[in-house]
């Protein structure tokens, strides 16, 4: 059966790098038998596009108006997909990542032992990286290696490679960033992660997600624990909940310790059961809405899972792991599984 591996590339006013990145893309991979460029253009207003017509790019989808790297991340996914991609292989217009790498990337999903591999670009060694930076990329990792169960070394690179299964798997619904929030769900989703180290190309222009870094933090920050909120609603409502009980527990020891210790006139203390008393109610309403929130994530995998399903009669179901066993896509029509194909391919 014919593999076929898309690399897309989310581009916004690309027209000086995008070049450089798709002339880096390995068109003869091992394993691989054709290899096509998307390019999904996120409002450009430079020569975006007619440069990646010139470069020779097979497809090409622009969106009305700016979306954002996340929904444009996730309007590549969709489109390779509808174009019958087995691998999808994900990299940055601004030439940050070595394309050469690919085959590297890829080469676990087509051997059947990662559904997800990710490109470590070894912050340590990127001089171009302030040593706060570093720092904050590294604890960054470690939190959404926390909330995702996994071991990824680089949680924030955005050079991927996905499996058909993992990408019909995966739902993105951030507006900021498709990294953190993929990686924590299919960790949660228990699908096999693997991690590539790279060393990245120089550094082209500054990135346009954020304008600083206390900005870049805040926005992670709020992306992983939505992320994890998702998949674990209950355990965050019980632990907030129960912080909330914990902390309106002292005002009532501290009024006990008064009246057990002091004069028995403690009317100058009775604040304390009020803020006390306001404390627990809180706690106890988080602890009911996670409550909620548990039966909601029961209808949330129902939802997921009816998508799934859905995904699979429109894409079809062919993925790496068993490419042996797919119908051929050369076969005829009745023999292939039902795919809609939406192709907009460059002239």
């Amino acid at each position: 059966m014919t593999v076929k591996l898309i690399v897309q590339i989310p581009c916004l006013d690309e027209e000086e790098t995008l070049p450089l990145v798709v002339a880096s893309i390995p068109r003869q991979i091992p394993g691989v038998d054709v290899v096509e460029v998307l390019v999904v253009d996120d409002g450009s207003t430079d020569r975006t596009v007619e440069v990646a017509r010139a470069c020779g790019v097979e497809h090409i989808i622009s969106n009305t108006g700016r979306k954002g790297l996340a929904q444009s991340f996730a309007a590549g996914i969709h489109e390779a997909l509808r174009l019958g991609a087995d691998i999808i292989v994900n990299t940055d217009g601004d030439n940050q990542y070595p394309q050469e790498r690919i085959p590297d990337l890829v080469a676990p999903i087509l051997a059947g032992t990662a559904d997800m591999v990710v490109a470590d670009r070894q912050v340590r060694t990127i001089t171009e990286f302030s040593r706060l930076k570093r720092l904050l990329q590294r604890l960054g990792s470690r939190v959404v290696n926390w909330a995702a169960g996994t071991s990824v070394a680089d949680a924030a690179s955005g050079f991927r490679a996905y499996s058909r299964d993992a990408a019909i798997r995966l739902n993105v619904v951030t507006d900021f960033s498709y990294a953190m929030e993929t990686l924590v769900s299919a960790g949660r989703k228990r699908l096999a992660i693997a991690h590539v180290p790279v060393t990245t190309n120089p550094k082209t222009r500054e990135s346009r997600l954020f304008s600083n870094m206390f900005e870049h933090v805040m926005r992670s920050s709020g992306a992983i624990l939505r992320s994890y909120a998702m998949f674990r609603a209950y355990t965050v409502f019980l632990l907030a909940g129960g912080f909330f009980v914990l902390v309106g527990a002292l005002p009532y020891l501290r009024f006990l310790w008064w009246v057990a210790t002091r004069s028995p006139q403690v009317s100058g203390h009775v604040q304390s059961l009020v803020i006390g008393g306001v404390l627990v109610l809180f706690g106890i309403v988080l602890v009911v809405l996670g409550v909620l929130a548990d039966l909601l994530s029961v209808n949330r995998k129902l939802v997921e899972d009816v998508l799934l399903r859905l995904k699979r009669l429109e894409y079809g179901d062919a993925s790496p792991r068993d490419l042996a066993a797919a119908p051929d896509r050369d076969a005829a029509p009745e023999d292939r599984p039902l795919r809609a194909v939406r192709s907009q391919r460059a002239p």
